[in-house]
């Protein structure tokens, strides 16, 4: 909703979900008779080296220091072990699927392509990705809840070699000083946030803002209370936003939560305004360097019951070969994007991008080399796809989550009539 603009984001977001601000241009543009599927017609990589078959063009979004410098390396890294060069191009995260649909319209795709996981099902949809295994690309090793992030109607068209979630930022001394445990249960994080509550500190802060960022951070409760996407009109999603109003009405978390983006959130955490926080591994080097004195630690997303599984969404981009209609290019990209998610390439840019492999034995290596993400490894683990189960309806249920908790929130509506009526909406 991976930063995230970083997962994009300003602030930065977790890879997850700003790129669909593009939705209603993606939609407008798809509207018109072939204008994506003229992508599968034929044409090259569209820079001047486009019938070079060693000069590759990449596009990504990355332009955090952290990101930027280590996925630079590591392309050019693997592009010299295939013998190709790389031409990268670098396009801000809001605008990347415009330019995207551009591109496929002029036949100008490039050879690489990186996503941010929930837009690659209707980038596919239209025709303008090629099936990974049409180049025998190995996707052994990778968990299927990674690989549902990169598949469209039963293949695998992306990958992303580092993904990432959200879990529970705590403030190791007030909850000391308070005698209190980081909770576990829903129960817990109402009582813990409750008696952390006092003067102008809130227990915790989370989004609950009107965009696909909050619907990401609403996820993990509605997914961990039984809760599913294909039906939003239940107890079981009712009950999470029951929470979320729980924790508004007595005071533990601020009105504000309906205005705050992610980075509002860890600002407030980082200021010592909240003593718990919902967030991502993406800000992590910030509340390092701007709260060096801050005693911090991360626990995993409380659940309704002890016991149960917390389920958070999956972040991260994914790493596709476009529909160029230039097969030698396109098999150089294979080789260059099977080397580029190697286990010791997903350490090396998980290690820069406080990003978790994706790869399962490369993750369980990464949590020991790096026990400050090793919680997000654990949450990560029974993460899964926004776009799974809804694929391309995904957008329009994320919006309908969103204005459902708005009006519980802000208006005061009935959990299950809020939901009933974000239901009836999706037709």
């Amino acid at each position: 909703m991976s930063n995230p603009t970083r997962a994009h984001s300003v602030s930065p977001l977790p890879r997850t979900a700003t790129s669909q601000i593009t939705r209603r241009s993606l939609g407008a543009l798809a509207a018109v008779p072939g204008l994506l599927s003229l992508a599968a017609c034929g044409g090259s990589g569209g820079d001047s080296s486009s019938g070079d078959a060693t000069v590759l063009r990449v596009v990504d979004y990355y332009n955090t220091p952290a990101d930027d410098v280590v996925i630079q390396e590591t392309l050019d890294a693997v592009a010299a072990e295939v013998g190709v060069t790389i031409n990268r191009e670098k396009v801000p995260g809001e605008q990347l699927i415009q330019k995207v649909l551009q591109m496929s319209s002029s036949k100008t795709l490039p050879d690489l392509l990186m996503l941010d996981n929930p837009d690659l099902q209707e980038i596919a949809s239209s025709g303008a990705l090629v099936p990974l295994e049409d180049f025998g690309i190995d996707t052994s090793g990778f968990k299927q809840e990674i690989l549902d992030a990169g598949t469209f109607e039963g293949k695998v068209y992306g990958l992303a070699p580092t993904v990432n979630t959200i879990a529970l930022f705590y403030n190791t001394a007030l909850l000391t000083e308070s005698g209190l445990e980081p909770p576990t249960t829903w129960d817990e994080l109402k009582s813990t946030a409750k008696a952390l509550t006092h003067d102008d500190v809130y227990g915790v802060a989370f989004s609950a803002i009107a965009t696909y960022e909050g619907t990401w951070q609403f996820l993990p409760f509605m997914w961990s209370n039984g809760g599913d996407e294909t039906d939003i009109a239940t107890p079981a999603v009712a009950g999470a936003a029951q929470l979320w109003a729980d924790l508004v009405a007595d005071g533990s978390a601020s009105k504000g939560v309906v205005n705050w983006g992610q980075g509002d959130v860890i600002d407030q955490f980082k200021a010592g305004k909240a003593a718990m926080a919902v967030n991502g591994p993406w800000n992590i080097v910030g509340l390092q360097t701007d709260a060096p004195d801050l005693e911090w630690d991360v626990a995993i997303i409380p659940v309704p019951t002890e016991g149960e599984d917390s389920v958070a969404p999956l972040g991260g981009e994914v790493w596709t070969i476009p529909q160029t209609g230039d097969t030698e290019k396109q098999k150089k990209a294979a080789e260059v994007l099977q080397k580029f998610v190697s286990a010791e390439n997903q350490l090396k840019m998980g290690t820069a991008r406080n990003t978790i492999p994706a790869d399962t034995e490369a993750a369980q290596t990464f949590a020991g080399e790096h026990p400050e993400l090793a919680t997000f490894v654990e949450q990560v683990s029974t993460a899964r796809s926004r776009t799974g189960k809804l694929g391309t309806e995904w957008p329009a249920t994320a919006k309908a989550i969103y204005t459902a908790y708005q009006q519980v929130l802000v208006d005061g509506t009935d959990p299950e009539t809020a939901f009933a009526d974000a239901a009836a909406s999706l037709g």
